[in-house]
């Protein structure tokens, strides 16, 4: 016959315990391994089981100490952990034959009593709902006040008022206490749990904490350098962009991005790109082909291409 630890089925260290601890160590247990919480779970129906019939043992100040003698000289004395083993128990039984060979059939109704209890009693929670909104970058910024139609377990549509805080993160979650599934035995009901999606919104983009958009020259204008303004999340912001960039390249603009809920902001990075028009004037295109003439500015020269891997590197 293998002895059972009842003090370690309710997770107690010792015996050395009160009956409240005992008590509250039952309702612990009790509740991670309720069968209403692990359905078609053999493993908790069982632990379950060895849960209860442990309870009823401690419980009781009799049966306590006649299990303590034995507790002492297998546990206590050795001053170790044994690792919990389960007894062998009939398909159907409540109680196992470690039980019954030192304590009887006497508990027997004392524990189903206890088990038929814990199930009706335990409170079970509702399970949460979880859903998704989209809304832009500017939303997100600001922050808004938002309604949504859900439809109930029962079918019915329900509307909820939803509060976006200014400067909500990408894929933050936003909870509704008490408005998921109603729990069981008295158990209070899951929440709603509502995930935002900010998309993005015209040239405005968000990663992480900084705003990204991009900044479209004319040749001339890359060639000769510029002052243009960028539309950012909250302002215009003018900026000085140098002779000679590239498509690709990036202007950085510190403290223009999003907020970083700290009470600073991220940044702004404007990526170039070098817009060429696709129908010129006579005049416009005159002048292309008088550059040709007159520039010697070859992209695909060896030299060209070796001072930008430098200035890359």
């Amino acid at each position: 016959m293998i002895f059972k630890d009842y003090y370690k089925i309710l997770e107690l260290e010792t015996n050395q315990v009160t009956v409240n601890q005992i008590k509250q160590a039952y309702r612990d247990q009790a509740k991670k391994y309720h069968p209403d919480v692990n359905i078609g779970d053999k493993f908790a129906e069982e632990r379950f089981k060895d849960i209860s019939e442990a309870y009823t043992v401690l419980s009781n100040n009799v049966t306590r100490r006649k299990y303590d003698r034995m507790w002492n000289n297998r546990i206590g004395a050795k001053k170790k952990k044994q690792a919990y083993e389960e007894s062998k128990r009939g398909k159907d039984a409540v109680f196992s034959d470690f039980f019954n060979l030192f304590f009887g059939n006497i508990e027997k109704e004392e524990v189903e009593k206890n088990e038929k209890k814990s199930k009706k009693n335990v409170p079970v929670k509702g399970d949460n709902i979880e859903t998704a909104i989209s809304i832009t970058v500017q939303e997100a910024y600001y922050g808004l006040d938002k309604k949504i139609s859900l439809r109930t377990v029962d079918g019915k549509m329900k509307t909820f008022n939803i509060k976006v805080p200014a400067g909500i993160r990408n894929h933050e979650k936003i909870r509704l206490i008490g408005q998921g599934k109603a729990g069981a035995y008295g158990g209070k009901n899951g929440d709603l749990l509502i995930k935002i999606e900010i998309k993005p919104e015209g040239k405005l983009e968000l990663v992480g904490y900084d705003l990204y958009t991009s900044l479209l020259l004319t040749p001339w204008e890359a060639a000769l350098g510029t002052r243009v303004n960028i539309e950012g999340i909250d302002d215009t912001i003018s900026v000085y962009v140098p002779a000679g960039i590239e498509s690709g390249e990036k202007l950085r603009i510190p403290g223009k991005g999003y907020k970083d809920g700290k009470g600073g902001r991220g940044d702004l990075t404007a990526t170039i790109k070098i817009m060429v028009p696709k129908q010129l004037t006579s005049e416009e295109k005159g002048l292309y082909e008088k550059m040709k003439e007159v520039s010697k500015f070859n992209p695909r020269n060896t030299s060209y291409i070796n001072t930008k891997s430098e200035k890359g590197a």
